[in-house]
């Protein structure tokens, strides 16, 4: 029996078990989730400062009309304040440095003629002029990262600017990547006739380690009752979530899913009504997650994409688990049997300012090609038997699915 689509993306991420927290050193939080929210302790920035070099004074000291001449009194630089300004003088200040108390205003350099310890001017500034004030960035008190945020270079940079050495973040997933088939060898190495140089554990751990998970990759599994225990039994005990790679469809060979049945998991669903894909399958051993992926390239990333990554992203305690779609226009004719959506590779491209998706010649399942020239997944409705240039469908974006 084949499940919908939007019926297995609905059931996927019931029972996902939370990953534990860690603490991390700032320098190691780039693409970690963020376990707590992060709130501000401090005013961003810190004190009031200048933004430019020039000259602070208080507005007080132009009174009546201009030019006005103020006599020089001390400097202010980034790292050595000047902490109180003498009453009618302004000081020498620079880019960054504390705004010293008695001071509301910056004066350019530009439009001061420096003459001795004095300076000239005939512009009046007014108060608060190129000054950047305390808590402008972020108040006191303020959440400046949500939890369940994934963390990225500007997310680090503030997190360094709000003082934090140390973030509390979701643990790694732990992802054992189960390849089947007698046919596997590693490529470059030296194989029988029939035999095919693997390609999917490279792929799939790659994606893991953009969603932030550890994969690890076990040797080949041949296709046998024996081995495929042993490699099952293993990968179920040290996982978070356990992958297996072809041997899931009903052939003779194709031993993962009794196998599995027999070590215990229980299934959510056991087929999926999608082109390519059909196979794949989704269960829980105790807390951990099994999804079985069919073997042909093309349809092992097709179901890594949408069924993989968001059960990554809800580990790890992310808001919105599932990648956004987008309608875009498609170009490309395509008469196809209806029954099944069907995810069709796409390139991405822009035409009068609005974003299209093309689709890649080829289609197959078995096609390696298709996914290093492929930006985009077209999603074709199971009832549409016919495709033209300018219909408008839904679009998940690779970028998006994969981060």
């Amino acid at each position: 029996m084949l499940m919908p689509l939007d019926q297995a993306l609905g059931v996927l991420l019931q029972n996902v078990t939370l990953l534990q927290n860690e603490r991390v050193t700032l320098d190691a939080c780039d693409g970690r989730v963020l376990a707590d929210p992060c709130v501000a302790a401090s005013n961003l920035p810190a004190f009031d400062h200048s933004a430019m070099d020039g000259y602070a004074l208080h507005t007080d000291s132009c009174t009546g009309d201009g030019p006005w001449t103020l006599t020089v009194a001390g400097e202010s630089a980034a790292g050595a304040p000047l902490s109180t300004l003498t009453p009618g003088c302004a000081c020498r200040i620079f880019t960054g440095a504390q705004l010293p108390a008695g001071a509301n205003c910056v004066l350019m350099q530009e439009n001061a003629q420096r003459e001795g310890d004095h300076i000239r001017f005939s512009q009046r500034p007014s108060p608060r002029q190129h000054v950047r004030s305390a808590g402008a960035d972020i108040r006191a008190g303020t959440t400046a990262i949500t939890a369940g945020t994934r963390l990225d270079p500007g997310h680090v940079g503030l997190l360094g600017a709000l003082d934090h050495a140390f973030l509390v973040v979701k643990r790694r997933p732990r992802v054992t990547l189960v390849n089947t088939g007698n046919e596997l060898r590693y490529p470059g190495s030296a194989g029988a006739p029939g035999s095919i140089a693997e390609s999917n554990s490279f792929a799939l751990a790659a994606l893991c380690r953009r969603l932030g998970a550890t994969p690890r990759v076990l040797p080949y599994v041949l296709d046998t009752p024996e081995a495929t225990r042993a490699a099952l039994d293993e990968a179920l005990a040290n996982s978070d979530m356990v992958i297996t790679v072809g041997g899931a469809s009903v052939g003779d060979h194709d031993l993962v899913k009794p196998t599995l049945s027999a070590c215990g998991v229980t299934w959510a669903f056991k087929k999926v009504a999608i082109k390519p894909g059909k196979p794949v399958a989704l269960g829980r051993h105790g807390t951990t997650s099994v999804l079985c992926l069919p073997g042909n390239p093309a349809s092992a990333l097709v179901t890594f994409s949408l069924f993989a990554a968001p059960l990554l992203r809800a580990m790890h305690g992310r808001p919105e688990p599932f990648a956004p779609r987008q309608r875009m226009p498609i170009e490309g004719d395509r008469t196809r049997r209806v029954g099944r959506t069907e995810l069709m590779r796409a390139s991405l491209g822009w035409r009068h300012g609005q974003p299209y998706a093309r689709l890649l010649e080829r289609q197959s399942s078995g096609a390696v090609t298709a996914f290093a020239r492929a930006d985009a997944l077209v999603v074709v409705p199971a009832e549409v038997a016919r495709i033209s240039s300018g219909d408008v469908l839904e679009v998940l974006r690779l970028q998006d699915a994969w981060w």
